[in-house]
């Protein structure tokens, strides 16, 4: 299965990279890094997030990624939707889909 990232996604991605970049340049680069890593296993392993709290009953997943929670839904590929801050709530409003 294919993980294939939102336009809002990579917003996100890129917006959180700039503002750790501020401090490290070099810890933004491997926190980017990291995170296509960890989305990557969605690959083989899709169903290895949980479901969204706020979202119960639905099909959106998510994984933990430090303080970051990256929301994707299992369609005919991984689609990641979003990501936020583990302290933010999420309506569905907040989905580009």
């Amino acid at each position: 299965m294919k993980v294939v990232w939102s336009p809002l996604a990579l917003d996100k991605l890129e917006a959180i990279a700039k503002f750790i970049a501020f401090d490290k340049p070099s810890a933004a680069d491997k926190w980017v890094n990291d995170v296509f890593d960890h989305t990557d296993s969605l690959e083989f392993q899709p169903e290895i997030g949980r479901a969204v709290p706020e979202l119960l009953g639905s099909s959106y997943r998510e994984i933990i990624f430090g303080s970051y929670r990256i929301i994707y839904k299992i369609e005919n590929n991984v689609n990641i939707l979003i990501l936020r801050n583990s302290r933010q709530l999420l309506s569905s409003g907040d989905i580009e889909l």
